[in-house]
């Protein structure tokens, strides 16, 4: 079983309901194998609690309009950021993986740490209140930042290069193959609705990224 207690011990932060730590670290394969809950639901809160405690400091330190502020909190919370965030804390040793997910290379996939990264939030914000969640994001991901900003959000190009023009966006996932443990999804992006662009990926969010990233290099948008 994972060692829980080093983890708590990197993270700076003792729970006093160890099981929902635990269920944080919990990926669907094992939750599925073992009959055991897993981190999606905690996943959805941790995301919320991310976005406030970036929002709280990058209104702190930055002195510009919202348009600005937004892009740099996409960029400080998107998959590829989360990565980094979770990797610095070694996170991936501590995920409880199913067999099938743990063979074919869970323990590395982006979609897979950053979903347990948000989970973690998700479970220090239940155990005790936000600021102790916000102390976890002030510690472990703000160090960080300069290296995550550095990501390329193509979403947030895109919307950008949109949005003078006052079009809607919307995403869609096209096609969802293979079995539970090794899926490959494909989003197809709409302006209004023309299709823009369609990219694949091992999660949802990386295939609506490469989606965008396809229509960015339309020469129609350009």
């Amino acid at each position: 079983m994972n060692n829980l207690d080093e983890f708590e011990k990197a993270l700076g932060y003792k729970f006093n309901n160890k099981k929902l730590l635990q269920v944080a670290l919990t990926h669907s394969s094992y939750g599925n194998e073992h009959n055991c809950e897993y981190n999606e639901r905690m996943e959805f809160l941790g995301d919320a609690v991310l976005e406030l405690a970036m929002s709280k400091y990058l209104y702190n330190v930055i002195s510009l309009d919202e348009g600005v502020l937004t892009k740099q909190r996409a960029k400080a919370v998107c998959e590829p950021a989360l990565d980094i965030y979770a990797k610095k804390l070694n996170l991936p040793k501590y995920l409880f993986l199913g067999n099938g997910e743990e063979s074919s290379g869970g323990r590395n996939r982006p979609a897979i740490i950053a979903d347990a990264m948000e989970a973690v939030l998700g479970a220090v914000f239940l155990d005790s209140d936000f600021r102790h969640a916000n102390k976890v994001v002030e510690e472990h991901f703000i160090p960080y930042l300069d290296e995550a900003l550095k990501n390329k959000d193509y979403k947030s190009l895109l919307q950008e290069k949109l949005q003078s023009e006052k079009r809607s966006i919307r995403y869609e996932i096209t096609k969802d193959l293979g079995p539970a443990n090794d899926k490959l999804f494909e989003a197809t992006v709409y302006m209004d609705d023309i299709k823009m662009g369609v990219g694949t990926g091992k999660s949802k969010k990386q295939a609506e990224q490469n989606a965008a990233r396809d229509a960015l290099g339309k020469e129609a948008i350009l």
